[in-house]
């Protein structure tokens, strides 16, 4: 058996975050996230994160080894793009019934569920999820997997990250080990060349990262691997052969950036897409640390032709809406890197920060909105739903950009709200995200329908303010005969 147990503890000493490192031994042990309360499962799961990280890698099976329901809940959690393979999309799973479990066929059925993925739909790699359920019954998971990459000649790859073992945040880190153990570094690519270079941490929401990829061709800079946006199993395998790496969400995979560095030598920074001047400066930033692995010092020049010719289209795209969002209010209930990332971009065409959630955010995060705000109190860990209604319906804020899990709660009080997070069907990075993200905080402020429904409703409107009829009129009401009112019988209604 292989416990998780040891990696866990590996992941939770985690040198590259500085709370962690701020730590004692016997805080570090106890991880990053307060223990999930049974029965909230909307927090997310350590599979659900490992599912998150993985299943972007489009041309790969993932096998979720479990009763049908943690496939069913988990497939299709995330709003991810691919430009090619479909296969991601495809659900897999053992589907253990008790019977399976009692009688101890579950190994056995996993070896049946891979032999049949590879027949009918030969992946270059199957990736196997541990569960609650076949972790607590004591499935070898990893020595199935051994066996069936030895039978059937492709990568079998278990992916240990069973619900249980904490949050979603831990199945993130956990998913980036599996890739380091058993994917990085398979490989060896024929093509290497001084700018290639590894995005981590990067999903392709809404196929984002497709606004992001020109740019880099421009420069002449070839992404090795997206991990794991729009990725192939291939690249993942290669990508340790690249020269330089971002990392965009440093929460999810931050030991991942950190050991390829340590192992291969790949110097990483941790940066944003997320509006004009964080999309500028993340260029720069690839481009320097290219030429300090040996790149052509001229793509730096190039760099600086580029941003200043997207930067005058996109300020001037902008322009139109300046006016009619300047001085507006925003809440910002998200986490992680837009937490930063998008104060700063909402500030540069004049609106206001009235707050900011750091809930999910690093140390180096709340370091930059301070920097950017000049005021820490504009920043909240957490807040009560109904805090966040008193703050809406108190028009404190002019629209509140968030997940799905808070819409209710806005459009409860009223106001405009905007999905910023994974189920968003719009890209928001780089310099054209920018103009689309402020082109639909522009629909969703100024549209009709707020002013239609903040009106009292006609039952709301006190009877004694309405206007009293004038005698002429009262006079008029008398000379006319009362009309007949007939009764309504059961019969009227037969056919309702």
């Amino acid at each position: 058996m292989h416990s998780p147990t040891a990696k866990i503890q590996d992941v939770f000493d985690e040198p590259a975050c500085e709370i962690n490192r701020a730590k004692d031994d016997k805080a570090r042990k106890k991880g990053c996230s307060k223990p999930l309360t049974p029965g909230a499962a909307a927090g997310g799961c350590a599979f659900d994160g490992a599912k998150i990280v993985l299943q972007p890698i489009t041309d790969v099976a993932h096998l979720v080894h479990a009763p049908l329901a943690c496939e069913g809940n988990s497939w299709d959690n995330r709003g991810t793009a691919s430009s090619g393979p479909t296969l991601w999309r495809t659900s897999f799973t053992t589907d253990l019934t008790e019977l399976d479990i009692i009688t101890g066929q579950s190994e056995r059925k996993l070896f049946h569920a891979l032999r049949q993925i590879k027949e009918a739909y030969a992946p270059p790699a199957i990736f196997v999820y541990a569960t609650c359920v076949t972790e607590l019954i004591g499935d070898d998971i990893q020595a199935v997997c051994k066996r069936a990459a030895e039978k059937f000649g492709l990568p079998v790859v278990p992916i240990n990250a069973p619900g249980f073992v904490g949050s979603k945040n831990l199945g993130n880190k956990l998913a980036g080990e599996a890739l380091l153990d058993h994917v990085i570094g398979t490989m060896e690519p024929d093509d290497v060349g001084p700018y290639d270079i590894n995005i981590l941490g990067e999903f392709n929401l809404s196929g984002e990262f497709w606004l992001i990829r020109p740019l880099l061709d421009r420069l002449g800079i070839r992404v090795r691997a997206c991990i794991p946006g729009d990725a192939r199993y291939r690249d993942v395998a290669c990508s340790h052969r690249a020269r330089a790496a971002m990392l965009v969400c440093s929460t999810a995979l931050i030991n991942l950036a950190r050991k390829m560095e340590e192992r291969w030598q790949i110097p990483f920074f941790e940066g944003s897409f997320y509006g004009i001047t964080a999309t500028s400066e993340a260029l720069r930033r690839i481009a320097e640390l290219l030429v300090k692995r040996g790149a052509d010092a001229q793509i730096l020049a190039r760099t600086d032709t580029l941003i200043a010719e997207e930067e005058a289209i996109a300020w001037k795209r902008l322009e139109v809406y300046r006016p009619r969002l300047q001085g507006k209010r925003v809440l910002i209930n998200s986490g992680g890197v837009k937490s930063w990332s998008l104060v700063h971009a909402l500030m540069e065409i004049g609106m206001e920060i009235v707050g900011t959630s750091v809930k999910k955010s690093t140390a180096g995060d709340k370091e930059r909105i301070k920097q950017v705000l000049k005021d820490e109190h504009h920043m909240f860990e957490s807040m009560a739903p109904r805090e966040l209604y008193t703050m809406l319906s108190e028009h404190k804020a002019d629209i509140m950009l968030s997940g799905g899990r808070t819409q209710f709660i806005a459009l409860k009080a009223k106001t405009p709200w905007l999905d910023i997070n994974q189920e968003r069907h719009h890209p928001y990075a780089g310099y054209d995200g920018m103009v689309e993200l402020v082109r639909q905080i522009d629909l969703a402020i100024h549209n009709p329908i707020w002013s239609e429904v903040r009106e009292p409703a006609p039952w709301e409107i006190d009877s004694h303010a309405e206007e009293q009829p004038s005698a002429h009129t009262l006079s008029e009401a008398a000379g006319v005969a009362p009309s007949k009112t007939r009764r309504h019988d059961v019969g009227d209604f037969a056919e309702c």
